[in-house]
C-alpha cells in the first residue's frame, strides 16, 4: 500500500472512530434521558423535518442512510409508543407513510437540546470556529452520500 493510500485509509479510519464514540454518547444520552436511540433520532428528526411530518419509508431510509425495512424495524417501536403513526397514501395504496405525532414532535424537541448538550461537550468540535466548522462541514457533506 503506497503512502498516499495510507493516508487516505489512516484518515477515514479517524472520521469513522470518531464518529462512532461521539454516535456512542449520543446514544448513551438519548436512551437515558428520552428513552430512544440516536438512530432512532435521526428518523425522528428526519420526518420533523418532511413536509407535514410525513415521509415514506424508503424517503426516510434515504434521509438517514438505512434500508427501508431497516426504517420499517425502527419505526416498529416508536409507533407502539405513540411517537410515529402509519398512514396509507391516499395516492397509491400500496404505500405507507409514517407520520410524526405530537408526542413525537415534543419528544424530538426535548432529544433535541440533548443532543446539542452532548455536542458541544465534544472538545474537538465545540473549540473549532464557525468558520472552521463551516469549512469542515463543506468537506465532510460530499462523503454522506457515498
Amino acid at each position: 500500500m503506497g503512502n498516499d493510500s495510507h493516508s487516505v485509509q489512516s484518515l477515514a479510519f479517524s472520521l469513522l472512530a470518531g464518529s462512532a464514540r461521539i454516535e456512542r454518547k449520543l446514544d448513551r444520552e438519548l436512551s437515558n434521558i428520552q428513552g430512544i436511540s440516536f438512530s432512532e433520532y435521526q428518523i425522528l428528526v428526519a420526518l420533523q423535518s418532511s413536509h407535514e411530518s410525513t415521509a415514506t419509508r424508503v424517503g426516510l431510509a434515504d434521509a438517514v442512510g438505512l434500508t427501508p425495512s431497516g426504517v420499517t424495524r425502527a419505526l416498529k417501536p416508536l409507533e407502539k409508543i405513540g411517537l410515529v403513526n402509519t398512514l396509507k397514501d391516499a395516492r397509491d395504496a400500496r404505500r405507507s407513510l409514517a407520520k410524526l405525532t405530537k408526542a413525537g414532535e415534543r419528544l424530538v424537541n426535548d432529544a433535541t437540546v440533548s443532543v446539542n448538550s452532548v455536542l458541544a461537550g465534544v472538545d474537538q468540535l465545540a473549540g473549532l470556529t464557525k468558520s472552521q466548522r463551516v469549512q469542515f462541514s463543506a468537506l465532510l457533506e460530499p462523503l454522506s452520500h457515498v
